[in-house]
């Protein structure tokens, strides 16, 4: 699986982060509006259905992709650089498990009424951590594929621009797997 992504082309996952999910998006408001025009009613429990399984294909697309890279570049990170896969393994679990929480929570709150307001401070927190635990796998995969294409220990300055093509990811696709291909591909 993790050869699959780093192998992937640039366009096959930008198709399944934002092609398929913006195709499904436009569909249902395709349903939607020609179910309001014509006089009936929409069905909720479609749309219920649907958005979620959006969420998870972009989520696993983009954090597996994140898995590939980091799991499987290790391989190539020189002997003298010692890298903290442990602790990106943590950090990377925290914001899938919290996602699957926070969907959980979503679907029966909506379905059952008011959700309890106690629950949002521990939403809150978690939430906030998530978005910690991501930045730093953005963190750890641009600095692993630095460090492999450097083949030296480096500092945030050498893979600042890999940080940030990461997080602004539709756009760093673009530029970063094809250097991915290139290093798998050697």
């Amino acid at each position: 699986m993790i050869n699959l992504f780093l192998k992937a082309k640039h366009w096959q996952l930008f198709l399944l982060t934002f092609g398929i999910p913006m195709i499904l998006q436009f569909a249902m408001m395709v349903i939607l509006f020609t179910s309001m025009h014509s006089g009936s009613q929409p069905d909720p429990a479609y749309f219920i259905a649907v958005l979620p399984l959006i969420m998870l294909l972009f989520i696993a697309v983009f954090f597996g992709w994140f898995w590939s890279i980091a799991i499987g570049l290790q391989s190539k990170v020189p002997q003298d650089v010692k890298m903290k896969v442990t602790k990106f393994k943590i950090f990377f679990f925290i914001p899938l498990v919290y996602m699957v929480f926070f969907l959980t929570f979503a679907l029966f709150s909506f379905s059952g009424g008011a959700p309890n307001p106690s629950i949002i401070f521990a939403i809150v927190p978690l939430h906030l951590f998530s978005m910690f635990c991501i930045f730093y796998s953005l963190y750890f995969v641009a600095k692993t594929i630095r460090t492999v294409e450097l083949q030296r220990a480096v500092s945030f300055s050498d893979f600042a621009g890999e940080f940030f093509m990461i997080w602004f990811y539709p756009i760093g696709i673009w530029i970063i797997q094809p250097r991915l291909n290139k290093i798998v591909g050697e």
